[in-house]
């Protein structure tokens, strides 16, 4: 191969390791302001919070920043060894994407219970109304108080996912932030005894009349759905871009193996002084 194929296939493979790059800094922002201005949803799934959608993407944006880094300087610096690690590693991705896809897609009719029953275990071993965490990592009660006045929904399946957790056991109350808008953030007048009137909070009140009577098992599960179709979206193109990189890091392979070979033929090939030659003609 001529020298312009050699920096055709040279440039092109560097071109798009720093394309791939600069998509992976945009994939660990996107992970960052996914975990910040939502919340951090996935906490309501304390045994799969790794799963979210944010933590996916951070994790493939650090992996792609790694990647593609080996991959422009194995081309830069012509070496071959960076080449091969650079097609092992998207070997790696790539089979490891196509599996999770695999199952994700095999599975994908149980989604609606396991999260069910996840949320359920995470309100009944999980919540404590007194922790709310912080800004930056806040607890399963500051989640659940979000998703409940976003989504106007109560529980699970219904406010009675509420009754007889671990943090009020034997209540039947609810977290404030199931009353409808009327109530929310009021304290509830009710008859007690002598001649006074005892003030309770209306999701100890008691009263599911105040309270939103759907759940919120459907409206996180089209949230969380919502959310992989856009994972799985992003993936797709990365796949397509990774399958180019494992064609290019192999073509550049075998030009760098064959453009040294050369190189080492031509440097050990004897040269001819042009005075000699001629001197020899004459002879």
């Amino acid at each position: 191969m001529g020298n312009a194929g050699y920096t055709c296939i040279r440039r092109t493979f560097c071109w798009l390791n720093i394309i791939l790059w600069l998509c992976s800094c945009a994939f660990l922002g996107a992970g960052l302001w996914l975990r910040l201005s939502y919340e951090g949803y996935a906490t309501l799934l304390p045994q799969h919070a790794g799963l979210s959608a944010d933590t996916i993407f951070m994790c493939i944006g650090g992996t792609g920043f790694v990647v593609s880094f080996f991959g422009c300087c194995g081309a830069w610096v012509q070496s071959r060894c960076l080449l091969v690690l650079y097609f092992m590693l998207i070997v790696i991705l790539f089979m490891s994407e196509f599996l999770v896809g695999s199952i994700a897609f095999l599975f994908r009719g149980g989604l609606g219970r396991t999260l069910a029953n996840e949320l359920r275990f995470g309100i009944e071993r999980h919540y404590n109304a007194s922790d709310r965490g912080s800004l930056v990592a806040p607890s399963v009660a500051a989640i659940w108080d979000s998703v409940q006045q976003s989504f106007e929904c109560c529980g699970v399946s219904s406010y009675e996912d509420w009754y007889d957790i671990q943090s009020w056991s034997g209540k039947r109350w609810v977290p404030d932030s199931c009353c409808r808008q009327l109530y929310d953030q009021r304290q509830l007048l009710t008859e007690g005894s002598g001649d006074g009137l005892m003030r309770v909070d209306c999701g100890r009140s008691e009263n599911p009349a105040l309270w939103f009577d759907k759940g919120c098992a459907h409206s996180l599960q089209n949230w969380f759905t919502a959310q992989l179709n856009v994972v799985g979206a992003v993936g797709l193109g990365i796949a397509f871009v990774q399958l180019f990189g494992l064609i290019t890091s192999m073509l550049l392979f075998c030009t760098v193996k064959h453009k040294r070979a050369s190189d080492t033929y031509k440097s050990y090939s004897p040269s001819i002084d042009p005075q000699t030659r001629t001197s020899s003609w004459e002879d």
